[in-house]
C-alpha cells in the first residue's frame, strides 16, 4: 500500500525520517511531501534516501526549473495513486489550513484533492495546542473524518512542560492501520508460504516449467506479514523483490522446494501453498546439451514429489491451504483436491479465464473450505485476493478450533 507522508515545518520533523523507515518495515511504499517550512528542519535529501522515492517540495517547478503541465498537476496524480495520507509532524498551521480549506502549496492542495483517508499527528507548543483555535480546528477535522493522533505530555523542545510532543512511532502506526483497517491479526503465528514456478532441468540448457510469476504467492506473503505473522517464504525462480520482514527461501527445483518445506513446516502454524509446482520432471537430466536432428525425440517424464499431500498428511493443528488453478470443472476439481490433499482450504481458479491465472496483476478466485462453504469472489487486485484468503484462514482457525466443532 502506498503512503503519502506530510512533513510541516516543526522540531518534531526529524522524528519523521524514523517514521518513513517504521512504515517501510510493515511492508508500505512512502512518499514525502515537505512544506517549505519542514525544509528548514531536514533537507529533502534525507527523506529521498531513506524513502528512495522522489520528495515533492513545491506545488509547481521549483524555482529556476522549467514549468510544465506534468508539474502543474502533479498533486492530481499523486492524490489519485496514494492509500492515505499521513501528515507527522502537523503544526497549528496545517490544521488550520486543512480545516478551512486553504489550499497555498503541495500539501494543503494534495488534502482537498483526494480521497483517500487522511491520519494527523500534531506537535507543537503546549500553549498552541490547547488554543481555542486549534482545538476548534481538531474538532472541524475529526468531524470530517480525519483520524486524529492526538500529542504526548512531556518536556517539549521551547523548554515547557505539556501536551504537544508528537506521538510515538508505534502509537502513529497504529492508527494507520487501524484507518487503513490492516487488522494484526496474525501475531504469534508463523505461516509458511511456497510461490513462484519450479524448473525441472533436461540438460544444461533446456528444462520444463510453467508460467507462474509469483505474484500470488509473495502477496500472500506481504499481507500475512502485515497482519502480524512471522512468513517464511519458499520460492522458485521470480523476478520479484522479498516481501518487507519476510524470511526467505529460494529453490528452483519441486524436490528443493520439498526439501525447504519438510524443513521450515513443522515451525508453521499455517501454511499456504501458492506455487505452481511441476507435475512432472524429465526422467533423466542430461550432461550434455541434446543435439538436433532430424528424428523424434520422445521425452520420458516421471511425476515430482506431491508437497502439498506429503505434508498436510502430517499436518497436526495446523491449518492448510492449497491452491488449483484449473482450466476446467473449477468447482468439482476443487472439492476433490480439498479433500485428496486434507487441505483446510483450496483457492480455486480458472486460469483461462480474462484477468485471471498466472502473471496477471488481478485473480478471480473460489475459496473452496472444510466447513462446506463455499466463497466466490469477483476480479480483484492479487492484494486484495490475499487478503480475503487471509480472511478466511482466520475465520477457518476459529470456526475448527471451537468447543461445539470439537465435539462433533
Amino acid at each position: 500500500m502506498r503512503i503519502t507522508l506530510g512533513v510541516t515545518g516543526g522540531v518534531a520533523a526529524y522524528k519523521a525520517a524514523e517514521l518513513v523507515r517504521r512504515l517501510q518495515q510493515d511492508g508500505f511504499s512512502v512518499q514525502v511531501v515537505m512544506t517549505r517550512s519542514a525544509r528548514e528542519f531536514v533537507t529533502p535529501l534525507t527523506f529521498a534516501a531513506l524513502s528512495g522515492q522522489k520528495v515533492i517540495t513545491d506545488l509547481f517547478a521549483e524555482s529556476g526549473g522549467e514549468a510544465n503541465l506534468e508539474s502543474a498537476i502533479e498533486h492530481i496524480a499523486v492524490a489519485q495513486r496514494t492509500d492515505l495520507l499521513l501528515v507527522a509532524p502537523a503544526t497549528a498551521d496545517i490544521l488550520a489550513k486543512f480545516a478551512r480549506g486553504i489550499a497555498d502549496d503541495f500539501l494543503t492542495t494534495l488534502y482537498l484533492a483526494s480521497t483517500a483517508p487522511v491520519v494527523v499527528a500534531p506537535a507543537m507548543n503546549v500553549n498552541m495546542w490547547n488554543h481555542a483555535a486549534t482545538q476548534e480546528n481538531v474538532e472541524m477535522l475529526r468531524a470530517r473524518g480525519v483520524t486524529i493522533v492526538d500529542p504526548d505530555e512531556g518536556y517539549l523542545a521551547c523548554g515547557m512542560t505539556g501536551a504537544g510532543r508528537l506521538a510515538g512511532q508505534e502509537q502513529i502506526v497504529a492508527a494507520v492501520r487501524d484507518t487503513l483497517r490492516l487488522q494484526r491479526d496474525l501475531e504469534g503465528q508463523t505461516v509458511l508460504v511456497t510461490a513462484g514456478p519450479t524448473c525441472e532441468d533436461l540438460d544444461p540448457v533446456r528444462y520444463l516449467t510453467n508460467r507462474s510469476s509469483g505474484k500470488m504467492g509473495y502477496a500472500v506473503a506481504e499481507a500475512a506479514a502485515r497482519r502480524g505473522a512471522h512468513v517464511i517464504l519458499v520460492s522458485g525462480p521470480t523476478s520479484l523483490d522479498s516481501p518487507a520482514g519476510v524470511e526467505r527461501i529460494d529453490v528452483r527445483t519441486a524436490a528443493e522446494m520439498h526439501r525447504a518445506v519438510g524443513d521450515k513446516f513443522p515451525e508453521s502454524s499455517i501454511a499456504i501453498f501458492a506455487a505452481a509446482v511441476a507435475d512432472y520432471r524429465p526422467a533423466q537430466t542430461l550432461d550434455q546439451k541434446i543435439k538436433r536432428n532430424n528424428e523424434a525425440f520422445t521425452l520420458a517424464l516421471e511425476p515430482t514429489p506431491d508437497i502439498l499431500a506429503s505434508v498436510a498428511q502430517n499436518k497436526g493443528e495446523r491449518l492448510v491451504v492449497g491452491f488449483a488453478a484449473e482450466t476446467e470443472r473449477v468447482a468439482e476439481n476443487a472439492r476433490k483436491k480439498l479433500a485428496a490433499k486434507n487441505a483446510d482450504l483450496i483457492v480455486a481458479n480458472d486460469v483461462t479465464g480474462e484477468g485471471a491465472g498466472f502473471d496477471h496483476d488481478t485473480n478471480i478466485v473460489t475459496l473452496f473450505a472444510r466447513d462446506g462453504r463455499d466463497l466466490p469472489l469477483p476480479r480483484m487486485s492479487k492484494g486484495e485476493v490475499a487478503q480475503r484468503i487471509l480472511d478466511e484462514v482466520v475465520r477457518l482457525r476459529s470456526v475448527l478450533r471451537s468447543p461445539q466443532r470439537s465435539a462433533i
